[in-house]
């Protein structure tokens, strides 16, 4: 069974840092590419940021480019999305993702 566990989330002042982390397990994590996306109030899902299976080939939104580093370790079959000088509009929940699966998301609040 596929499960992607998110972690890290919580209430930061704007300008503050949080890192995400995404465990995954009941697949290959090292052959798949990884996907952040997250879901604001009210909103749709916005793509964040995706990383190849290797960690080699990573794209941004651009609305995070710069502030937001994502990464992966395949040898503890986890995703990263480290995130810096957070804005009020970066308030979220962040889901990781992979092919059509998708964990339960950690809420990521940025207010003072």
């Amino acid at each position: 069974e596929v499960q992607l566990v998110e972690s890290g989330g919580g209430l930061v002042q704007p300008g503050g840092s949080l890192r995400l982390s995404c465990a995954a397990s009941g697949f290959t994590f090292s052959g798949y590419a990884m996907t952040w996306v997250r879901q604001a109030p009210g909103k749709g899902l916005e793509w964040v940021s995706t990383i190849d299976s290797g960690g080699n080939l990573i794209t941004y939104a651009e609305s995070i480019k710069g502030r937001f580093t994502i990464s992966r370790d395949n040898a503890k079959n986890t995703l990263y999305l480290q995130m810096n000088s957070l804005k009020p509009e970066d308030t979220a929940v962040y889901y990781c993702a992979a092919a059509s699966y998708r964990g339960q998301g950690t809420q990521v609040t940025v207010s003072s």
